[in-house]
């Protein structure tokens, strides 16, 4: 089968999400300029560079409540400031919760029964129960092509890590199971791991 995008694909659901898969969730904790404190679950999320560390997330969606965009990006556009909580699969269900289409005035931590902390490096909240936690200034946000399509880039400021996730001086993302998205309404988690050697590190 082959299709051009513009034409359709003919099949009862897009097959687009789940070509590129698995993919991370950034589960994105943001502030409003009036201190209300939102989060969402983003499955266009990755990390981009090392040094500085810095990652994005992309927003494809608009809210009637907001201009063009979503509570997460109207935040980032007005505060510069953001927090990427990492999903474990004992999280699951709170960050699906998190994903409903709520006024811009509901704090989501409360509406997914989440505990929340104050971030050290930005003025953010973060999810307590999330093993690790990226705070993150905002370097750009680009316009894609696409009514509502945003990406959004930060470098990361500081790092939370959950004690209980290190191992011998590594993060073990055995200890939590990390959740990653597919397509349609799949998810998956991540229990086993296997090493390969770069021919450059022989």
């Amino acid at each position: 089968m082959f299709y051009r995008p513009q034409d359709g694909h003919g099949l009862p659901h897009n097959p687009f999400n789940a070509i590129v898969t698995p993919r991370p969730i950034g589960w994105i904790s943001t502030r409003s300029a009036d201190g209300i404190d939102n989060l969402a679950p983003y499955s266009f999320f990755n990390a981009v560079a090392y040094e500085p560390p810095q990652v994005m997330f992309a927003s494809t969606g608009a809210k009637a409540d907001q201009d063009n965009s979503k509570d997460t990006v109207a935040n980032i556009r007005a505060t510069g400031l953001f927090a990427c909580n990492v999903v474990s699969y004992a999280l699951r269900d709170a960050m699906n919760a998190s994903s409903a289409a709520l006024p811009a005035a509901t704090d989501e931590f409360a509406h997914a029964g989440l505990d929340k902390g104050e971030c050290d490096s930005i003025n953010c909240a973060y999810v307590t129960a999330a093993p690790a936690v990226l705070e993150c200034k905002l370097t750009q946000i680009v316009q894609l092509p696409g009514a509502s399509n945003t990406a959004v880039f930060g470098e990361v400021t500081g790092v939370r890590l959950q004690d209980d996730c290190l191992v011998d001086g590594t993060f073990d993302i055995t200890r939590y199971q990390p959740l990653a998205r597919l397509g349609y309404r799949d998810y998956s988690v991540v229990r086993d791991l296997f090493a390969l050697t770069r021919p450059d590190d022989r």
